[in-house]
């Protein structure tokens, strides 16, 4: 028999039916105690009027938060309400691809390797590109960048870690929560992993991905983009986090050749131009690299 395992989804404008009654669905995969935590972040009322409903479901558990906290400040709310001793932290925009034994998986890696604290499944996107052209830039960032196979991942572990499908054990997140301080969206798991890679805290990456259903059009996933990159240059400043990615690595490189300041004139001048690529139905991630460089320049100063 296993531990427990509580499911905690933080919830934004978003109905999670679907995947609530799929993971009721697989429930009887964990083989221990189970529920599933559901904690509203400030959604419009009719995100609300839908998801109070999942309430009457058996083992789910529903609340709404007065006003939004925050990506980090939510799991960490989460967590407190969690009554089991396994967490799994899931986004809302996730859903299990289907036909697989996603929480059996899960509660197998468990058996296998008691020795590790935290697994990290992984995420994956449709093969085939959105209708929308709008939805292009997202959907091919996420296919290039973040369908990343666990043999990979687990190279650097701590480095690769996501806090979306996510399973571990709840003292530890108690030990290490997550930095309410960035605010936004982007590396919050940044400076999660560094924490758990100084204490000696067994990372196990597992190819047991969770599909992502929540593609923004690219306006909305520039804004974020951006968002990131000044969380980055905040954790670079304030802790020196983040500075073996690739970003960091070729503005510190700029900055230490000298180079910085005509770099970020000539991205400048390409802006319009960058912009225009990545809004457009064939953009280019090489584009969206450049104007993220451009970004972090400008807060590097």
């Amino acid at each position: 028999m296993l531990a427990g395992l509580s499911i905690l989804i933080p919830v934004y404008n978003r109905s999670v039916k679907v995947l609530v009654e799929s993971l009721l669905r697989q429930a009887p995969g964990w083989l221990g105690g189970f529920e599933i935590v559901l904690l509203d972040d400030g959604s419009a009322a009719e995100f609300q009027r839908q998801n109070r409903l999942l309430a009457q479901l058996p083992s789910v558990r529903y609340e709404e938060l007065p006003a939004n906290v925050g990506r980090a400040a939510i799991r960490n709310r989460l967590a407190v309400r969690a009554r089991q001793e396994w967490l799994l932290l899931l986004d809302n925009d996730s859903l299990l691809p289907a036909g697989a034994p996603f929480l059996a998986r899960y509660a197998q890696a468990v058996q296998d390797q008691r020795g590790a604290g935290l697994f990290i499944g992984g995420t994956t996107y449709e093969a085939t590109p959105p209708a929308d052209p709008a939805l292009q830039l997202r959907w091919l960032y996420g296919r290039a960048r973040e369908m990343r196979p666990a043999a990979a991942r687990q190279r650097d572990p701590g480095g690769q870690l996501t806090i979306n499908n996510a399973l571990i054990k709840r003292q530890l997140l108690y030990r290490f929560p997550l930095d309410e301080r960035l605010s936004g969206y982007g590396h919050e798991d940044t400076r999660f992993g560094l924490a758990l890679a100084q204490a000696g805290v067994v990372v196990q990456h597992l190819d047991n991905p969770v599909l992502h259903d929540g593609l923004e059009s690219a306006t909305v996933f520039l804004e974020k983009s951006r968002q990131a990159v000044h969380n980055l240059a905040q954790v670079l400043r304030t802790d020196g986090l983040g500075a073996d990615t690739r970003l960091a690595r070729t503005a510190r490189r700029l900055r230490r050749l000298g180079l910085a300041r005509a770099a970020l004139a000539a991205l400048a001048k390409l802006e319009p131009a960058l912009q225009r690529n990545l809004l457009s139905p064939r953009p280019d991630l090489r584009a969206l690299d450049a104007l993220k460089l451009r970004w972090l320049l400008q807060e590097l100063g």
